[in-house]
């Protein structure tokens, strides 16, 4: 059994399996950041990184990374009308949330080596929030338990 980097079979999957899918998620792909977002970075975005999880000895090769997600935006104009940046960062959750949710047994290959996430199961709601050090960007954080099952 080898030992995936989770991060990097998460971004795997969202800028391949479902970048096919949902647009808002194609929209944003050169904006997903591992661990944070980057100084000065392109709105909207998503940073995210494994925060934790389990194992679970009478089930070899499959393991639970916990992830956190950061869903960014900030006010914008489009068409001359503005956008609020609390709206678009719930529009990119979703996006997310629809990304991650019904997953079943999809396969990944990395460093070749056959993973599948078996399943995602959001563990918290998203929860808007408003950073006081940084008042123009609004986030929606979410944490997601993911189940994945190691093929080596």
């Amino acid at each position: 059994m080898s030992l995936v980097d989770t991060n990097r079979l998460i971004r795997d999957y969202l800028m391949t399996s479902c970048i096919l899918t949902d647009p808002l998620i194609a929209l944003i792909g050169d904006r997903l950041y591992c661990p944070r977002l980057k100084e000065n970075a392109t709105l909207p975005a998503i940073s995210y990184f494994t925060r934790g999880g389990g194992a679970d000895a009478r089930t070899p090769k499959r393991f639970s990374p916990s992830v956190q997600f950061d869903c960014w935006a900030t006010d914008t104009e489009v068409g001359g009308v503005e956008v609020k940046g609390s709206i678009t960062a719930r529009r990119v959750y979703r996006a997310l949330y629809d990304a991650l949710e019904g997953l079943d047994s999809v396969p990944i290959t990395i460093d070749g080596t056959l993973y599948y996430i078996m399943k995602a199961r959001e563990e918290a709601h998203g929860q808007d929030l408003v950073d006081i050090d940084i008042p123009d960007y609004f986030r929606v954080l979410t944490f997601y338990s993911i189940t994945i099952k190691d093929t080596s």
